[in-house]
């Protein structure tokens, strides 16, 4: 059973851009789903929607089981967390610790309790240290863990990320992502991922939602998703770059294979068994 879903949602601007066309999503409970697209896809204001940010012109969302706009406000942000794209956006406390409060303590909370949930989700996103620092004094990594502990804060079900890794070093998204599934492993938190990255998905995400133009255009895992080439095509994207390699010596060396290795670990099984003729290595689903 889906934990939050979009039934054919349209949305249209106020300048007449028709947004998103009909789009059908279902993001089950404890998942990691990916919304991934090129901009200006719609990937963005689908999250909105589903975090009640924005209303669809025609459609609905569905949170466990009951249309989002049923809900009071107050009650969708303790079920749904959202961290945007840019933290400047979202950082507005003089401290990392009253930023990271601000939501607790809106809720009318007992003072021991929002202490005590400000120190776990400081804790959960390795920023406990920088607890008394100014704002402005973080790093942009540090300023995208602090929003992901703001909404920790509030203690969602559901954590919905929009271009997490936008404007980070390599090592800034390596922390991220494993975060993220830590996140995700130790307590279930069910979270959706707008990216353009497509490097990404086959390590981390569980499944994925292409889109192109306000439309989603294929929902599966990984494998099955970027088995889809005239897809990846038709949404302005590349296969993940192992992916490419693999798909390069099938078929322009003629070296066989059933399915694309899409990671570094799947194409080393491959290729190691391919070279060693231990059938039992081969393994790249």
């Amino acid at each position: 059973m889906a934990i939050i879903e979009a039934i054919n949602i349209k949305h249209k601007y106020h300048d007449g851009t028709l947004a998103l066309q009909g789009v059908k999503l279902c993001v089950y409970s404890g998942e990691l789903l990916a919304v991934l697209g090129p901009n200006g896809s719609g990937k963005t204001t689908v999250l909105k929607h589903l975090i009640g940010l924005l209303k669809p012109s025609e459609g609905e969302v569905i949170l466990e089981g009951k249309p989002l706009k049923k809900y009071p406000s107050k009650e969708v942000f303790q079920k749904v967390g959202m961290v945007f794209q840019d933290p400047n956006d979202q950082l507005f406390a003089p401290t990392v610790w009253e930023d990271v409060a601000y939501g607790p303590s809106n809720l009318g909370l007992e003072k021991d309790e929002v202490e005590r949930r400000v120190e776990e989700s400081l804790e959960l996103t390795g920023m406990s240290h920088c607890a008394q620092k100014g704002v402005n004094a973080l790093s942009f990594g540090q300023k995208k863990r602090v929003c992901i502990a703001g909404a920790l804060a509030m203690k969602p079900e559901i954590l919905l990320m929009d271009e997490p890794t936008c404007g980070l070093d390599p090592s800034g998204v390596n922390n991220l992502m494993s975060l993220l599934k830590e996140l995700n492993n130790l307590r279930g938190l069910t979270i959706v991922m707008s990216t353009n990255c497509v490097d990404l998905v086959p390590v981390y995400m569980d499944r994925l939602a292409i889109m192109h133009q306000g439309a989603i255009l294929k929902v599966g895992n990984p494998e099955e998703v970027f088995s889809e080439e005239d897809i990846i095509k038709q949404a302005s994207l590349d296969l993940p770059q192992v992916a490419q390699l693999m798909h390069i010596l099938r078929n322009k060396d003629n070296v066989p294979m059933d399915k694309l290795p899409l990671t570094v670990s799947q194409a080393r099984d491959f290729l190691a068994q391919r070279i060693t003729g231990n059938t039992s290595r081969l393994n790249v689903a």
